[in-house]
């Protein structure tokens, strides 16, 4: 804190991201995290984990949009979907607006993340009670352990980053209990960081898919202003060979839903990969 703005200094990228507060609303200690809101003057109620900007009520839709839309509309049918993570609720929301949906859990290792989205951000909670939904609160790692092999359509791995109780999910053990768990045709995506400054984990990220069995790869970039340098990534990883570029692009455009960021669009556009993030994922 400084004179009324809160930091988040992010030392693997050098630099830095700062929000006017004009006071902290809410703040508890977690078994696993502290969790902190702040009211902003212009970005809404921030939340704040172990010191980490995870969610303010302006540019939320940019990622919760991202990383539900594009790996739904990818696949031919999904029905039934699984987040990892995703406390907030706002991934669960977006899944939850396609009708084709008949079943999503939600699988967060924190109550308590959940129960101040409830109080600090319920438009994002909303579809929260929804009878397709189960909210659960149990450790992502061994509920994927225990899936039934080949029942999943869709996993979205809505993490924070690779430290703390993320860790786990970034890795191949993990993957291998994803893999299992995907029916045919099923896809994983996973919040994959800045493809600017952390590329090299997108890098690690792919290998540890790739050596679990998956077999294609797209990384989508997409803006994020309050993420370390505002430019945020997903990536979608296919269980069996096929064109991650392909996606129900008719579907998207009739999408029967509004929404801040996310078209058809705006899909085939990410599917454009930068040069240099070609390049990077190349070495």
């Amino acid at each position: 804190m400084s004179d009324q703005w809160f930091y988040e200094n992010f030392d693997l990228t050098g630099s830095a991201f700062g929000l006017r507060v004009t006071r902290k609303l809410d703040e508890v200690q977690s078994p696993f995290q502290k969790i902190e809101i702040w009211e902003t003057t212009d970005w809404g109620n921030l939340m704040v984990i172990d010191g980490a900007t995870m969610v303010t009520t302006r540019d939320n839709f940019f990622y919760h949009e991202m990383m539900a839309h594009a790996v739904l509309y990818t696949h031919a049918d999904p029905k039934d979907v699984v987040i990892i993570g995703g406390g907030d609720c706002g991934t669960l929301r977006e899944v939850l607006r396609h009708p084709g949906v008949q079943n999503a859990v939600q699988c967060d290792i924190d109550e308590q993340v959940t129960r101040m989205a409830e109080k600090y951000f319920p438009e994002l909670c909303e579809s929260n009670n929804d009878p397709r939904a189960t909210v659960m609160f149990d450790d992502g790692i061994a509920y994927m352990k225990n899936a039934a092999p080949e029942s999943i359509d869709v996993i979205i791995v809505d993490s924070t980053d690779p430290v703390g109780p993320a860790e786990g999910l970034f890795n191949q053990a993990f993957f291998e209990t994803c893999h299992r768990a995907l029916r045919p045709g099923g896809l994983l995506v996973q919040q994959s960081e800045s493809p600017l400054a952390l590329v090299g984990l997108i890098r690690d990220l792919r290998g540890a898919m790739r050596d679990a069995g998956f077999v294609d790869f797209k990384t989508l970039p997409f803006p994020q202003p309050c993420y370390p340098t505002g430019w945020w990534s997903c990536t979608i990883a296919s269980k069996e060979a096929r064109d991650l570029d392909a996606f129900r692009e008719a579907d998207a455009a009739a999408k029967p839903f509004d929404t801040n960021y996310y078209t058809a669009g705006i899909h085939k556009g990410a599917l454009a990969t930068p040069p240099m993030l070609v390049r990077a994922l190349a070495e």
